[in-house]
């Protein structure tokens, strides 16, 4: 990111919002006077708003509909997801133009912290046995692990990782971090290493989890490999991207004892099928692709964006500026 401005931008430029609702997402209203505001939500609905159109939001990060509709976008001059992940966005067209994406990136890091804090407790406390007897009306009494001296492997050591980190070392566990290159330890990391290195310390780790965005060097990046390398007794938790892990590989790793169990947020296919697999697995926690969505997150979205927006206006820097060759935003992976 770069100090200097540029020339104050249109004070009220046309924006078109791309997502699921022909109302728009929760929040929308706060755009009010803003600019002249468009609502497109498939691919036929945004080539007819895209002329014309200088910033783009798009809040709806599986669509595929900006590739299709991209031969109509004549003046855009920034585009912004409305999510941290931006995979879905980044075809050829719009890595090869000069036009800015940003991103999301810090919306969602706390939430996301607090699931897999939850599941690591839920993991060590045996949380589902409790309430599979409770509803049983059984007592069983057993001993549970503690957490404190655990070790936690964060594969993505951005800002999502970087709160994992955090607060799993408020608990007293030791924590180390996977990035694309390696780095110096700091205050949340006692180690980051190369993402050419994951192999290696795989079998140090009581728990692994997954907080890197999808690209093409992490797709598939967990396979049956990988499982095998990961100690027997660790858990596999995936709150990144469901592609980053073949879930026939993971499925084969719980059967096998390979790893005794995993945490997923995230999957390959979504919704995942009702006949799937994963659904019975006594050793797997399964939610909806909702770990970082808390209570009022798309009104934050919003307001994210309006101080981004009110940047672009005045020629400021965007912030969360996404590298388009990588993926991500810096400090995102």
């Amino acid at each position: 990111m770069t100090a200097s401005k540029t020339p104050p931008a249109d004070p009220h430029p046309r924006i078109t919002v791309l997502g699921g609702s022909a109302e728009g997402p929760a929040g929308l209203d706060r755009l009010a006077g803003l600019g002249d505001i468009r609502i497109a939500t498939d691919e036929v609905s945004l080539r007819d708003a895209l002329p014309g159109t200088e910033i783009l939001l798009v809040t709806d990060f599986r669509t595929d509909a900006l590739e299709a509709a991209w031969p109509a976008a004549d003046r855009l001059q920034w585009v912004h997801a409305a999510s941290a992940g931006v995979d879905q966005l980044m075809f050829d067209a719009l890595i090869e133009s000069d036009i800015p994406v940003t991103n999301a990136q810090g919306i969602f890091d706390r939430s996301i912290a607090e699931y897999v804090l939850g599941a690591i407790l839920m993991f060590a406390k045996d949380t589902r046995n409790n309430i599979r007897y409770q509803q049983e009306r059984r007592w069983v009494h057993r001993d549970t692990e503690t957490v404190a001296g655990k070790r936690v492997l964060v594969a993505g050591a951005g800002s999502i990782g970087r709160r994992i980190g955090a607060l799993c070392r408020a608990v007293d566990m030791h924590v180390t971090g996977i990035a694309r290159r390696a780095r110096e330890a700091d205050d949340v990391f006692e180690a980051i290493h190369a993402a050419d290195d994951l192999d290696t310390h795989l079998a140090e780790a009581d728990y692994v989890v997954v907080a890197a965005p999808l690209t093409e060097a992490t797709e598939n990046w967990f396979d049956a490999g990988r499982f095998r390398a990961m100690a027997g007794h660790a858990r596999f938790i995936n709150i990144g991207r469901g592609p980053i892990v073949v879930t026939e590989d993971l499925v084969a790793a719980l059967n096998d004892g390979e790893i005794a169990g995993a945490a997923l947020d995230v999957f390959e296919q979504e919704p995942l099928p009702a006949d799937h697999p994963l659904w019975g697995m006594d050793n797997v926690l399964m939610s909806a692709h909702m770990a970082g969505d808390f209570i009022g997150w798309r009104e934050a979205l919003i307001d994210q964006f309006i101080d981004n927006l009110a940047r672009w206006q005045a020629g400021e820097p965007l912030f969360n500026r996404v590298s388009k060759k990588h993926g991500y935003a810096p400090g995102g992976g």
